[in-house]
């Protein structure tokens, strides 16, 4: 008998994975992209943070949440996509104006 062993997956295939999206037909959820992992970490990084290191992570939080919402509302793959982006650019815009 051979012994038959599936190739383990590399970083680069499991990201282009991720990207596809879930459901496959639908895409509503897909893995993190790099914008999302920018805004992670500045909530991360504000949350911890104080004074300046908490201004840097809520500036980064916010051009990480802008980026990807506007990358979903006018390149997303379905319409579902692009309305939770434009929702999150309303969203951001009504926060921010909150804040003036």
């Amino acid at each position: 008998m051979s012994d038959q062993r599936k190739p383990s997956s590399t970083v680069g295939e499991l990201w282009r994975r991720g990207q596809h999206g879930w459901p496959a037909s639908y895409p509503v959820a897909q893995f993190p992209n790099p914008p999302l992992f920018v805004a992670l970490a500045g909530w991360l990084l504000g949350a911890v943070g104080s004074g300046t290191l908490h201004g840097i992570g809520r500036g980064l939080f916010v051009v990480g949440i802008a980026v990807w919402a506007w990358q979903e509302a006018f390149e997303g793959v379905n319409l579902f996509r692009r309305v939770v982006g434009v929702g999150a650019l309303v969203w951001l815009v009504a926060k921010l104006a909150g804040e003036l």
